[in-house]
């Protein structure tokens, strides 16, 4: 039986079959050892076609098609074109090696050409990958590395490419930051506590907040400095008019010891710090709720920033949260119960990280598992619009959303919720109403637009044309004006002749009167 071998090189499909394989005997060994060896390896292979790539693009759509196992249609009628034609009812006398099993499935589908793909195979494939710039002749030295350079850059590039905006990694990253910014705040909030306690430790029952207390204790520094002239100052911190008038009365009796300069500055230093963290990590928590409309919406708005950014962080990506069924997105963050429970043979949890969402604390003790189990359903269907939707959009997630609403008002109070196919279907004709709509506002100003520029058009024209009018009546006054002076002129030039006619008469007459006489 004759085989060929197909072989994607960076510069075209290379077609070549293989001779002498009884010889060989199918033997990898024998393989190994002739193919470093061209003038071995060149009797049993030979190139029986070429087909060059049109372009670098072009390049780059086939080994992308290849890798995925599709065979292009350049692919096929190349195949086609040189191979043996496989009769129909016939066994072919002949099989084609690939390197990629998934891609020989698809041409066997598709042409009923029998495909292996081997050890055996492969080592064909590497002995002709390694003389391949010997076979084609035309090459010039260094074309071959170019073309290998220029497409593995595009083809890890085109791999790598994403959407910016839409990075779940950057959500990650900031609900990891968020909960350690969380327990470090608390910690040094509390160190500053007990530091400024030994100075002032009235304050503590006064002022509950970490933040708050933080800043109070800024603004006092030094307790024996405090008067009633920082009462407008507290109250602008505190809030509270009562609280500034309390916290003032308390330094003047406070029972704290006296602190030197310089441990004061120490305490107002670490309280600063402290405020920055807590500043900083408001800005962290706004930026982590624009990445979540950008990554998420509909996730967001079903169940909240904060969790969605945690089952995402959980779950490794967006992509993975989106793979997993709802029970187990039902149980992400509860593992180790899970694991336990499934040891010991007792009770599996109901719900892990979804616990931190507000319906399944307003679910009765009964229906809370109900409830985790209906709300990792609905996230599970909002992660998957969200991962593979064109546009983002948080429709979905508020129609899901209402429809967990419903389901606790049918717990509660036995009124039977919406179906979920009614509830996407109404969903999809607002979407796409909408759609309609801004279509239609677009045409509607274009048209505007067009008007506007018709009518500035028609402007133009009109302002042009009394322009030429006023051009004409000007020309036709000048030349009236020209045509009355030329007539003057003549009028004038027939009197002078006219005058000199009659002078010339009376000489003739008395010229005549004097030759009678």
């Amino acid at each position: 039986m004759a085989m060929y071998l197909l072989y994607e090189s960076s510069s075209g499909y290379g077609l070549f079959e293989a001779h002498g394989l009884d010889e060989i005997g199918q033997n990898t060994e024998a393989v190994r050892t002739s193919v470093s060896d061209l003038s071995r390896f060149g009797r049993v292979v030979q190139l029986t076609a070429f087909h060059p790539f049109e372009s670098a693009l072009d390049a780059l759509n086939q080994v992308n098609a290849v890798s995925e196992g599709v065979m292009t249609d350049e692919l096929r009628s190349f195949l086609e074109l040189n191979l043996p034609k496989v009769k129909e009812g016939k066994k072919p006398k002949f099989s084609l090696g690939t390197s990629e099993p998934k891609l020989g499935s698809h041409i066997l589908e598709a042409t009923k050409i029998p495909c292996q793909s081997n050890e055996f195979v492969l080592e064909l494939l590497r002995g002709v990958r390694l003389h391949f710039d010997r076979f084609i002749k035309d090459l010039k030295p260094g074309d071959l590395e170019k073309s290998q350079l220029g497409l593995a850059h595009s083809y890890s590039r085109a791999k790598v490419k994403f959407n910016v905006n839409r990075v779940d990694n950057m959500v990650i990253q900031a609900i990891f930051l968020l909960d350690t910014l969380d327990k470090d705040i608390n910690s040094f909030a509390m160190r500053v506590r007990e530091w400024y306690s030994w100075h002032f430790p009235e304050l503590v029952k006064i002022v509950n907040d970490n933040y708050l207390y933080a800043r109070v204790s800024k603004m006092i520094d030094d307790k024996s400095k405090l008067t009633e002239d920082y009462i407008p100052m507290l109250t602008e911190v505190l809030g509270d008019e009562d609280k500034a008038k309390e916290v003032v009365e308390a330094g003047k009796a406070s029972m704290g010891q006296d602190l030197s300069p310089l441990d004061l500055i120490n305490v107002q230093t670490f309280a600063k710090k402290v405020m920055d963290l807590a500043d900083y990590r408001k800005k962290l928590y706004d930026y982590l709720v624009a990445k979540m409309s950008d990554i998420a919406p509909n996730l967001a708005a079903l169940i909240g920033d904060m969790v969605g950014a945690r089952l995402i962080s959980h779950a490794g990506s967006l992509t993975n949260l989106a793979k997993c069924p709802s029970s187990t997105l039902q149980i992400l963050g509860a593992e180790k119960a899970l694991f336990r429970a499934l040891k010991t043979r007792g009770n599996t949890p109901k719900y892990g990280l979804i616990f931190h969402s507000s319906f399944i604390g307003r679910a009765s003790a009964k229906n809370k598992g109900r409830i985790a189990r209906y709300l990792a359903n609905k996230c599970s269907i909002a992660s998957r619009i969200d991962c593979f939707a064109d546009g983002a959009t948080t429709a979905f997630g508020e129609k899901l959303r209402e429809q967990v609403e419903e389901r606790l008002d049918f717990y509660d109070k036995g009124v039977a919720p919406r179906k979920n196919v009614d509830v996407m279907k109404e969903v999809i004709e607002n979407l796409q109403n909408k759609d309609e709509e801004g279509k239609e506002a677009v045409e509607a100003s274009g048209k505007k637009s067009k008007k506007k520029a018709k009518g500035e058009d028609e402007e133009v024209d009109e302002e042009k044309s009394e322009k030429k009018k006023k051009r004409k009546m000007e020309t036709a006054d000048e030349e009236n004006e020209k045509s009355e002076k030329k007539k003057k002129k003549k009028s004038k030039a027939v009197g002078e002749e006219e005058n000199e006619d009659g002078q010339s008469k009376k000489k003739s007459k008395k010229k005549k009167s004097k030759s009678e006489e």
